[in-house]
């Protein structure tokens, strides 16, 4: 959680709209996560987001899911409202909102690969797939991607997701694509590279996304960048998903250009 810049741009969105509210990052164990849900009513909270790993943890303990987080079995978000515990996916519209930045939304019909099936690749995929992007997930796991293509289809009437083993992976592929979507930890400080089959096949015409944030661009845009591609980072990302919260908790319009500016600072 050290690395999380959250509190930086709710806490900016506060003050901005005179709230009297404040973020605050929170660990908690994972033996501990349902003690942790159960107590944000008693402690007074307004609501809380959740971050890997335990996105799936919590959803036993909340009362009521959104449509994405049920199709995704994720809640990164949970508001709290007369002692109901009620959560969602904002992560979905985090991964929409961005593409909708960079590119428009009218995607329907392109391709797209998503690289992962945990907790940011199912919301890249059902993302992709509301917008009518036919989509290929690669996994390593090959089973977690085959159940998250057949989690998708029964949710996205027409969808029509297929998946790929990591190891099936070709070159033509990857050139077949129009959206090509890192949804791993590949490319964060310790978590190791993204595939060179990836960064080394993307070409100007398509769209390169990182759910990855560091500082400056990972490699993997770096490289998109200068092989002419668009190319979208994990801060788009996190500022989307970050105002969609924020309205959740606070039922107020968030202020889109303070979070980013807040995060330009860092």
């Amino acid at each position: 959680m050290s690395h999380s810049l959250s509190p930086q741009l709710h806490n900016a969105a506060f003050q901005a709209c005179g709230l009297d509210m404040v973020y605050v990052p929170l660990p908690v164990r994972a033996h501990a996560v349902g003690a942790a849900v159960q107590g944000l009513a008693a402690l007074g909270f307004r609501g809380a987001n959740v971050t890997i790993p335990h996105k799936g943890a919590v959803v036993p303990y909340l009362s009521w899911l959104d449509d994405d987080a049920r199709v995704v079995e994720a809640v990164n978000t949970i508001v709290v409202d007369a002692h109901e515990m009620r959560g969602y996916n904002t992560d979905v519209e985090g991964v929409r909102g961005a593409l909708a930045h960079t590119v428009g939304d009218d995607l329907r019909g392109a391709t797209g690969l998503v690289l992962g099936a945990g907790g940011a690749g199912r919301a890249a995929v059902l993302a992709l797939a509301r917008m009518g992007v036919r989509v290929t997930i690669v996994n390593r796991t090959a089973a977690a991607a085959e159940r998250l293509a057949a989690l998708i289809s029964a949710a996205v009437p027409g969808a029509g997701c297929r998946w790929l083993a990591l190891s099936d992976l070709t070159v033509a592929e990857v050139a077949a694509q129009r959206i090509v979507i890192n949804a791993t930890s590949l490319g964060m400080a310790g978590a190791g590279k993204v595939p060179a089959l990836l960064v080394d096949t993307v070409t100007a015409g398509q769209v390169v996304f990182d759910v990855v944030y560091t500082r400056g661009e990972t490699d993997l845009l770096a490289q998109a960048r200068a092989r002419g591609a668009n190319v979208v980072d994990g801060l788009s990302m996190l500022v989307r998903q970050a105002a969609a919260a924020f309205e959740l908790w606070t039922g107020e319009r968030a202020p889109l250009e303070v979070m980013q500016d807040a995060i330009a600072r860092r």
